[in-house]
C-alpha cells in the first residue's frame, strides 16, 4: 500500500515533519512518501497563497499517480485544491482538514479548531459548512502563530496553541481539539496528554482514511463533479497542464 502525502507549500522542513507524522501512524504494510511542489509559496496563509500553490501540487499528484498509489493526502488544513485533485486522480484524495473534522465528530459532541493566523478562520469556517459539520464545531480559534514559526524550535508556538486549547475547554466547552495546520502534526499527542482530551492531527486522520478506502477497494466517483477533466488546449505557462485524452 503506497500512500502519497503532498505538502502544497515549498518548505522542506514542513514536508519532512508531515512525512514523519504520517509514518508514525501508518500500518506496517503501508509505505509513505512525501512530496512538495517545485513552485509556489513557502507557506499558505490565505486565499492568495492557496491559489498559487495548486498548480505545483497537482503536478506532484499527477506524477504520483504513475506509481499506482493507494491514495493521496493533501497536507494543508485548508484542503487546498482538493476538488481539482479529486478530478485529476484515479486514487482517492483526502484533505487533512476534512479528515480531522470527521475524526473529531466520531469522538466528541463538540470540537474546537486551533489554527495559525486569524486570516485562516474564514476558509476553515467555509469548509465546515461545506462538509456539513459546522454545527459540531464550537469555535475556530487562531493562535496567531505564523506557519513558518511552527518550524522554529525557539518560537513560542506551542505555548500559544496550548493557551488557545485551554480557552476552548473553558469558553467553548470543547470536548476535542482539531489542530488546524499540518505544521502542528508533531504536537498532537503531547497536547492531548497535557489537556486530557482528544487532540486530533489531520495528517494522521487522513492516513487512516486512505488505508480504510484501500482495504474496501473504494475510489473517487468519476460521475458528476469529480469526472476526469475534459481534453482541451491550455495556453501559456499552463500548457503542460492541459488534460489529455
Amino acid at each position: 500500500m503506497l500512500i502519497h502525502v503532498v505538502n502544497p507549500n515549498t518548505t522542506q522542513a514542513m514536508t519532512d515533519k508531515i512525512a514523519a507524522a504520517a509514518k508514525a501512524v501508518a500500518n506496517q504494510g503501508a509505505e509513505i512518501f512525501a512530496t512538495q511542489p517545485e513552485m509556489g509559496p513557502v507557506s499558505i496563509e490565505g486565499y492568495y497563497d492557496e491559489a498559487f500553490s495548486v498548480p505545483g501540487m497537482l503536478a506532484r499528484i499527477a506524477e504520483a499517480e504513475k506509481r499506482g498509489v493507494a491514495g493521496h493526502i493533501i497536507a494543508c488544513f485548508d484542503d487546498t485544491g482538493l476538488d481539482a485533485a479529486r478530478s485529476l486522480a484515479s486514487a482517492p484524495v483526502i484533505g487533512i482538514g476534512e479528515a480531522a473534522f470527521h475524526a473529531a465528530s466520531l469522538v466528541a459532541g463538540k470540537f474546537s479548531v486551533i489554527t495559525t493566523l486569524g486570516r485562516s478562520i474564514p476558509a476553515i469556517e467555509h469548509n465546515l459548512v461545506r462538509y456539513g459539520l459546522s454545527a459540531r464545531c464550537a469555535k475556530v480559534r487562531a493562535s496567531e502563530v505564523a506557519v513558518l514559526s511552527l518550524e522554529d524550535p525557539k518560537s513560542d508556538a506551542r505555548s500559544k496553541i496550548s493557551a488557545e486549547i485551554e480557552l476552548a475547554k473553558t469558553h467553548d466547552r470543547a470536548e476535542a481539539i482539531v489542530l488546524g495546520c499540518a505544521g502542528m502534526a508533531d504536537l498532537a499527542r503531547a497536547l492531548s496528554d497535557q489537556h486530557e482530551l482528544p487532540v486530533i492531527d489531520g495528517v494522521a486522520a487522513a492516513v487512516g482514511l486512505i488505508e480504510m478506502l484501500y482495504r474496501m477497494n473504494i475510489k473517487t466517483s468519476k460521475r458528476g463533479g469529480y469526472a476526469s477533466p475534459l481534453p482541451k488546449v491550455y495556453s501559456g505557462t499552463f500548457a503542460g497542464f492541459a488534460p489529455k485524452k
